[in-house]
């Protein structure tokens, strides 16, 4: 029993760990009027349920901190929907002429790819 015990448990940390880390694989930004950013973030991670899925993004300043209010958090699995874009309203300060987008998912935290956008 401790040795099937064992093995399903096994089974599950790899399979978690194939999923890897989510990647940002694409990421546009649309002026709203004023400091008000639409950043848009196109997602791609091996989703194998709420055990392991792609749970944010996050849009960081050049000193790659968090802008305020730029984390977008993913609520649900998206295993038969990859990759997916998902959308965010951020205020970016005056002055900031780029910004980097990231996702994270629910065992490895943030890591993937990241995409760099330049605001215009």
């Amino acid at each position: 029993m401790k040795t099937l015990s064992l093995a399903l448990l096994l089974s599950g940390i790899a399979t978690q760990t194939l999923a890897g880390e989510a990647d940002v694989i694409a990421a546009t930004a649309s002026n709203l009027g004023g400091n008000q950013w639409r950043i848009s973030a196109t997602v791609r991670h091996a989703d194998t349920g709420w055990d392991h899925y792609a749970n944010a993004f996050e849009v960081l300043g050049p000193d790659g901190t968090v802008l305020e209010g730029g984390t977008r958090v993913l609520y649900h699995p998206h295993v038969n929907e990859q990759p997916f874009t998902r959308s965010h309203t951020v205020t970016i300060p005056a002055g900031i002429t780029q910004v980097t987008v990231r996702a994270g998912d629910s065992v490895h935290g943030t890591g993937g790819a990241e995409v760099v956008v330049t605001l215009q």
